[in-house]
């Protein structure tokens, strides 16, 4: 006798689903804004009452940032704000280098020109953040340029597993920001993005890759920890040409 077919979701379920993804939203911003830190405990209590939903949605939204890996379920204590090891958050940097320094050399072979110009006035967001010593809207600014590099690349698996890593990263990221590293990252961005307007495979893959390592090192610093000697970018793999020569098109833009 062959088994029944699973039952379509009801519709209580089925808004109790969409609930609990807005509330994961909502305790998402509150812990990448800074406004949940880092060891905070997570009251699923408070949490429904402060949203006005039941505690169903919560207790399925923690279940979701724990997958995300933005909190931590301890038996018998309840939910709290994920701490990264600072050892941890190094491996995350190596890792998005990697990640990072395909998706230059991927987009100074694809991009048009119009889409460059969406890079630099993404670069000049940043740059006017940094001018002002605004670091809540750099880092908002900083984060919508490599979310649009991301999309601009089109490779969805690598989007996701990117995103996971940024906000995993997010609290030492924002422990970086100060006058002086917001100038260095804007400068840095403008050569990504120069890079990638020339075509230069190799050169935007080595200033992609060269930006996450400085971040690492500066997480190192800030941490204590003795400076390492200049990462080498692995080399690209061996591409086809374009049909037609896209850099002097890219120059005009």
């Amino acid at each position: 006798m062959s088994a029944k077919p699973p039952a379509p979701p009801t519709i209580a379920q089925l808004q109790c689903n969409s609930l609990a993804n807005l509330v994961q939203v909502a305790i998402e911003r509150k812990i990448l804004e800074g406004t949940l830190q880092a060891g905070d405990k997570l009251t699923e209590a408070a949490l429904a009452d402060e949203l006005g939903v039941s505690r169903g949605p919560v207790r399925e939204a923690f279940r979701m940032l724990e997958e995300a890996g933005l909190v931590r379920t301890e038996k018998n204590r309840g939910v709290f704000v994920r701490e990264i090891p600072v050892e941890e958050a190094l491996e995350i940097f190596e890792v998005r280098a990697l990640m990072d320094a395909h998706v230059g050399r991927k987009l100074a072979q694809t991009l048009a020109v119009a889409q460059v110009r969406e890079l630099r006035r993404s670069v000049e967001t940043m740059e006017a953040a940094a001018k002002a010593h605004d670091a809540p809207a750099f880092h908002e600014a900083n984060l919508a340029f490599h979310d649009l590099m991301l999309t601009l690349a089109g490779n969805a698996k690598l989007t996701a597993v990117y995103r996971k890593l940024t906000k995993e990263l997010m609290l030492f990221r924002r422990q970086n920001l100060t006058p002086e590293s917001m100038a260095i990252y804007a400068r840095e961005h403008r050569q990504i993005v120069k890079a990638i307007a020339a075509g230069d495979v190799e050169a935007a893959g080595r200033a992609m890759f060269d930006h996450v390592m400085a971040s690492r090192e500066r997480t190192r610093i800030k941490h204590g920890l003795a400076p390492e000697g200049p990462s080498v970018a692995p080399a690209a793999a061996p591409a086809p040409r374009p049909a037609r020569p896209r850099s002097a098109a890219r120059r005009s833009a």
